[in-house]
């Protein structure tokens, strides 16, 4: 009868068992990365419950919002700045356009580029969404003081930038890198000339 390898020497076997113990432990238990994900997926699943009511869809509001800051865009534009697939956005702006949330326009010149912006409805859309966003957002932080949220920003920050450039992704900055916090402004002292 073949024996199993470490069978005969019990001590061998629980060291063996130790080890695999270790390795079977799970994956978030140390992991800044799992703790994250999990975040993330409960934050997007919190957004998606409140985005019901406003008769959108997780990732629509993306779309809403991001057509509020720019203006007018064109598909392609819009594609790129979300960084999906032409066609992923021409579907969802579809979709959007059929709710009366977004018009599209072809370009005078040239028929083939497309301009998309927000209706009226789709501004107040926009509106409601920032305000869905500023609740989940403060659920998301209910206990966190300005100093902790200050720096989970700064290093959430720092870690998309650490996997842009891992992954090779190129003329990617992460949002509000290059604008300070009015906290972090007015907390800032100049030393006076002596």
């Amino acid at each position: 009868m073949a024996s199993l390898p470490g069978a005969g020497n019990d001590r061998e076997g629980e060291r063996s068992m130790a080890k695999s113990d270790k390795r079977l432990r799970p994956p978030g238990a140390k992991s800044v990365g799992w703790a994250l994900v999990q975040a993330a997926r409960l934050h997007r699943s919190r957004i998606g419950d409140r985005l019901v009511a406003l008769d959108l869809f997780a990732g629509q509001e993306q779309v809403v919002q991001a057509l509020a800051a720019a203006g007018t865009m064109t598909m392609g534009d819009l594609a790129a700045m979300l960084r999906v697939r032409p066609p992923t956005a021409s579907k969802t702006i579809s979709r959007l356009a059929a709710l009366g949330f977004v018009e599209r326009r072809a370009e005078a010149g040239d028929g083939r580029i497309v301009r998309v912006r927000l209706t009226e409805t789709g501004l107040a859309k926009a509106a409601a969404i920032e305000r869905l966003w500023d609740d989940v957002e403060a659920e998301l932080l209910d206990g966190f003081d300005g100093k902790e949220k200050r720096r989970l920003r700064k290093l959430l920050r720092k870690a998309a930038r650490n996997l842009a450039e891992a992954s090779g992704v190129t003329g990617h900055e992460v949002e509000g890198d290059s604008e300070m916090d009015e906290e972090e402004s007015d907390s800032l002292v100049v030393p006076e000339a002596l």
